[in-house]
This record gives C-alpha cells, structure tokens and sequence, in this order.
C-alpha cells in the first residue's frame, strides 16, 4: 500500500467509532454519502451556535451568514479550478440540474437536437429529457457498451450535428465506476457550439476535475458525498449564467448566482464545503490552495485505487462471484459492482451488515438505463461497495472475508 497517513485521517470522522453487533462498522457506501468530516461537523455546529440569520439583514449574524457563502462559493471555484463560473446552492445536485434545464430549455426550439448517455444517473437524464420533451426537441443517446462497460463514445461525432445544443455526460459513474473521458466531449461539442453539462457528483470526492481544462459549461455536484453536509451545487459558466430565466418568484433577486437560488439555502451547511475542500487539500503540497488540491486528490486517488485493486484481485478469483468493471486499461473510481451467485443483492447486503458490520449498498443507485441494459433491473440489480480515505486494508480483508463465509 502507498504511504497514506490514514490513522492521521480516520481521527478525523467521528462516525468510524460505530459498532453493530459487537463489531466496529465498516462504511463501504460512500457512493451513497460519506462520513462526516470533524470540521465539517464542528462549521455546523458552530454556525448553529453563534446564531444563524437569513441573508440581507443590517445586523451581524446575516452579514456573517453572507461571508461564509461567499467563502464557499470561491473555495468551490478553486476546487473547480473554475474563475470564470459562478456557484449557486441548493438542496442537492438533482434539483439543480431540474432547476437549471428549465431554465436552460427556454432558448430551446422544436427541432433543436440534445445528447445525452446510457450510463448516467437519471438526474441527469431526466431533467435534460423532460425539459427537451417539453419544447419538442430531439433527443440522442450516447450508447452504453455491455461488453467493455464503457459509453461507446466513437459514435458521439455521428450524433452530433449543427442543431445539437447540449450534450449531458457524467465525469465517472456512480453505479460501476467508470471514467468517462469528458475532455473528448468537449470537444466534440465545442464543434458545433453545443453547452457542455457534466455530472461530478460521483467523480469528485476521488478525482480532479478541472472545469477549465475540460471545457465544462455547466457542473454539478453535492457536498454530502465529499465529507460535508447535504449541499447541492451549480457551477456555471458566467456568461451562461446572466442570460438563464429561471423559474423563481417575482421579488427574488436576479443577480447571479442569487437567481438560481430558489428560496432560503442551507446556510448552517454551507460552511462545511470549505472545510471539506481543506481536508482534500492537506494531502497536497504547494504555496496555492489549488495546487495543493491537485496534488491532494493524487494522494487520495493513489491510496483509494491501491485498495480497489486489492479487492477486485481478490474477488476475480472467487468463484460464485460477478464483477461489473471496465477492463484496467479503463480508469475507474474505486467503487465496485458485482452479484453472488445463489443470493439476492438486499440479502447479500443485509447479511454482510448483521454478520460481519460491513455497510454496502444494493440496487440500481438511480443508473436504471445501465442495469437495465445488463439485465440486471429485475432482478435486483448491483450489490455495490465503494470506498473513501477513511477505509483501510483490514477493512478490505473484512468485507473479502465476510463474501467468502457468505458464499460457503
């Protein structure tokens, strides 16, 4: 395993101190949510503490309020690597995308084309879809590959054409893990003038994702699955943003990023991000905030995919056992999919819980197209365990062990 300062990094959530049955819990569903960070506990807490206050206000605790939104929103354009976007919050990175392509689908017309994929979380398909089904306009699928459990992103130039107005991808799927190689669609798109929407809610707590390089009009992501509280966020280009009409009440503001901002956010939450954005970065080094989460998230990512490996070696040599997973040249996250032969995905889960305090996820995790695709969506569909900074190699070795006496 690589040099990780994991016992240094397991102080830090509070949560890993549960036990179940007499055995201290082992979280692999962090494709579900992570734990929570200390320091995002203690922002929350402490805003609680010191007196909240919506926003406008001539006293204290709103202007309080006001500078810690806006400290967040400027972490969350470095952690983007995004000064030319803007931020806006919400309860969750589905309702900012329904929110963002009904506004978005106003400049749409009968005949204009959008693309969207077969591997994505339905928040975002479904809210490009509907928004397009609305106004009559063309939708195309980029197909998912059942035999390399990738999108099959050759035939993306053939969908694209001049009418195309967006294309929807996701960086990473949060279903089998898969990267996605969103540079490529960029830059298909960029062709013909088309936005670009990307997905980051699963690939950001393992990977950098660089707005910039990779050419992204508009991303989305949730705080809750990267150590902090339950946060949605928009991350749109500014000169995208000021042309939006978005749906919202008459007085509310219409400057950027208030107008995207239906109703009163989260504000006890919201300061939690930038402690989030603080731990990712102190595994990283370098005289900017930036610098030091990139190098950072390659900290992480190298110490996460030294444990996937370990696992997925180990359980292609168990027999009984189906692992849904690109081939290794595919870069993927460390979250991995499978079934056991002669059990049912809930049982299997339910059992890895009561007998051994392994907490692992089962379904299809809001990516029915791909399970649909596989076969898999009536019957259950995944088991799933996926992996954070905080897990370590003996946890592995517990949930190995638990599918061995599980099978036997």
């Amino acid at each position: 395993m690589p040099n990780f300062p994991i016992d240094r990094v397991r102080k830090r959530f509070p949560a890993l101190k549960r036990t179940h049955n007499g055995k201290q819990v082992v979280y692999f569903d962090g494709p579900g949510g992570t734990q929570f960070l200390d320091s995002s506990i203690e922002a929350v807490c402490g805003y609680m503490t010191r007196g909240g206050a919506n926003l406008h206000g001539n006293f204290p605790t709103s202007y309080e309020t006001e500078a810690l939104m806006t400290k967040a929103r400027e972490d969350i354009k470095v952690l983007f690597n995004a000064p030319n976007h803007d931020v806006a919050f919400g309860p969750n990175a589905t309702s900012m995308m329904f929110h963002t392509s009904r506004a978005l689908a106003r400049e749409w017309k009968e005949g204009d084309e959008i693309i969207l994929t077969e591997l994505e979380h339905h928040s975002n398909v479904d809210s490009w879809r509907t928004a397009a089904e609305d106004k009559g306009v063309t939708i195309k699928y980029v197909p998912f590959n059942t035999e390399t459990l990738t999108l099959d992103l050759d035939v993306l130039p053939e969908l694209i054409s001049p009418k195309t107005k967006l294309i929807a991808v996701g960086s990473a799927s949060n279903c089998i893990g898969t990267i996605t190689d969103v540079k490529f669609v960029s830059e298909q798109a960029k062709k013909v003038g088309a936005l670009l929407a990307v997905d980051a809610v699963h690939g950001i707590p393992h990977m950098y994702v660089d707005v910039q390089d990779l050419g992204i009009d508009m991303l989305f992501s949730s705080a809750y699955k990267f150590f902090a509280a339950h946060v949605g966020m928009a991350i749109i280009c500014k000169d995208l943003f000021e042309r939006l009409e978005v749906y919202k009440v008459a007085p509310a503001p219409d400057d950027i990023p208030d107008r995207l901002e239906i109703g009163t956010q989260n504000h006890e939450g919201i300061p939690s991000i930038s402690e989030a954005i603080k731990f990712i970065a102190s595994f990283g080094e370098g005289p900017t905030l930036q610098e030091q989460i990139i190098s950072g998230y390659e900290a992480i990512e190298d110490y996460e995919n030294s444990l996937a490996d370990y696992i997925r070696d180990e359980m292609q040599e168990m027999d009984g056992v189906t692992l849904y997973q690109a081939s290794d040249d595919v870069p993927k996250t460390p979250t991995i999919a499978f079934r056991v032969e002669g059990i049912t995905p809930r049982d299997f889960c339910i059992r890895m819980c009561e007998e051994h305090g392994v907490f692992i996820a089962e379904g299809h995790f809001y990516a029915l197209t791909l399970a649909e695709k596989l076969g898999l969506a009536n019957s259950g569909s995944f088991i799933r365990a996926g992996l954070a900074p905080y897990n370590t190699l003996e946890e592995a070795d517990r949930f190995l062990d638990g599918i061995r006496a599980i099978m036997t």
